[in-house]
Formats: structure tokens, C-alpha cells, sequence
């Protein structure tokens, strides 16, 4: 599945800026929050001020306050969605650890090589993650290919995750303005995920 102009999900992650890497594994993170106990979606607020300001120190700040919030100590997800981009990334996680690990691997600095590498890791870890909580089964390869502009066998859980992730990197692009669009994007898958995890407990 390629997005209205063509470009895979990795294409749109190889050719974003700062800002466009920044939101787009804050968004990612967003999203999947409902696998944290509780309702801490207010946590990554101040991170997103400091993606509009496009502010390196403000993000860093931000991002340490963050983990903080969310009780992020890193004893179960540190490092591990960093690293291989395949849906074996979030494997031997529980689905909280998997996103903590996303804000773990969070970079303190405002640094497109790092904020590059984060932004690869979040996408791969959320499209996992979504694949997870399907009714489709998830094959081998599936999340990479998804990424590479191939969805054929994606079930709707993981097809909408990567719609969301193409149209936030374009929304993006167009400038600080649409990053109103990001957040509606992140607000609205985040509450697809709690809905699918919520119906699954009621019916264990």
C-alpha cells in the first residue's frame, strides 16, 4: 500500500526532516499508549509543543519528562525496538514493554540521523504491534513489507496503522501546520486501539 503520491512508508521516513521524523515516531508512540495501564495520553503533550517549535532543547526536555510521566525506567523495552526493522523487533515483549521501549529509544537530541533511526524503529514496532491485536494472522515479513508499499494480506488493524503513519509524514510535510492534523491522526488510532483491546478482554 503506497500513499497518494506514490511513496512507501519508508521512501516518506527516508525523506522527511527533523520535524517530519520527530512527529512521525511521536505519533507512533502516541497511538499505541492505550497498551499502557491507565490514561496517560497527556504525557506526550509537551513533547509535541516541542515538535511544532521545531525547539532541539525543548524536545529533549520534554522527551526526559515524558518518561518520567509514564514511569519509563527501562527494565523491559530499553533498546529493544531499536534495531532490526522487522515485526520480530517487538518479539519477547509484553505490549507494554514494546512501547516503552519506543520512548526509551526516544533521542535526546534534535539530530535527523537519530530522530531517522527512531522514526524507522517506532514505525516497525507499531505496525507490530497493531498486527498483534488483528483478526488477520501476521506472516513472516508481513511489516516489512507493509513498509516497502506492499499491504496485501494486512489485516485492518495493521492497514490502518499504516495509513495513518503515510498520511502523517505527508501531512507533515506541508509545514508546522499540519501537525493539527498529526495529533487528530494519533488522537483517532488511539482510540481504535483501546477499542480493539477492550472488546478482546471483555471476550478472554
Amino acid at each position: 500500500m503506497t500513499s497518494g503520491n506514490g511513496r512507501s512508508l519508508l521512501e516518506l521516513i527516508d525523506g522527511a526532516d527533523e520535524r517530519g521524523l520527530a512527529a512521525a515516531g511521536l505519533a507512533c508512540l502516541d497511538r499505541c499508549l492505550p497498551l499502557l495501564a491507565g490514561d496517560r495520553g497527556e504525557a506526550l503533550r509537551p513533547v509535541w509543543a516541542a515538535v511544532a517549535r521545531g525547539d532541539g532543547n525543548a524536545w529533549g526536555e520534554a522527551v526526559a519528562k515524558a518518561r518520567i510521566e509514564l514511569d519509563v525506567d527501562g527494565t523491559e523495552g530499553a533498546g529493544a525496538v531499536v534495531g532490526p526493522l522487522t515485526a520480530g523487533a517487538v518479539t519477547g515483549l509484553s505490549a507494554a514493554g514494546a512501547v516503552r521501549g519506543m520512548l526509551v529509544a526516544a533521542p535526546d537530541a534534535w539530530a535527523a540521523g537519530e530522530l531517522r533511526a527512531w522514526a524507522h524503529a517506532c514505525s516497525a514496532g507499531a505496525l507490530a504491534l497493531h498486527g498483534r491485536y488483528d483478526a488477520a494472522e501476521v506472516s513472516d515479513g508481513l511489516v516489512e513489507r507493509c513498509r516497502a508499499g506492499d499491504a496485501d494480506g494486512a489485516g485492518p488493524l495493521l492497514a490502518g496503522e499504516l495509513r495513518r503513519q503515510q498520511a502523517v509524514l505527508e501531512s507533515v510535510a506541508h509545514g508546522p501546520t499540519g501537525l493539527r492534523r498529526a495529533r487528530e491522526l494519533s488522537v483517532e488510532g488511539g482510540r481504535v486501539l483501546r477499542a480493539v483491546v477492550s472488546r478482546r478482554a471483555r471476550t478472554a
